[in-house]
């Protein structure tokens, strides 16, 4: 006869998949106006910014990627 296997039960759900969105992070505040300090990606069009590292600028969407040169 086959041997019965333990029940181990539901896995419990992670707390966070996903963190927030945090647009705020990507505007400056300056008087009376609200600046963008990324850039749009040029492929996914407005909606879509470009995330911002030491060296590049990168889509997370489409993987579009912008190097910066070193002088």
């Amino acid at each position: 006869m086959p041997e019965e296997k333990a029940k181990k039960g539901k896995k419990p759900k992670s707390k966070s998949k996903h963190k927030p969105v945090q647009i705020w992070k990507h505007y400056k505040v300056t008087e009376d106006r609200a600046v963008l300090q990324g850039r749009w990606c040029p492929r996914c069009g407005p909606g879509t910014l470009l995330a911002i590292h030491s060296n590049r600028l990168t889509c997370g969407k489409c993987k579009y990627s912008e190097i910066f040169k070193k002088h």
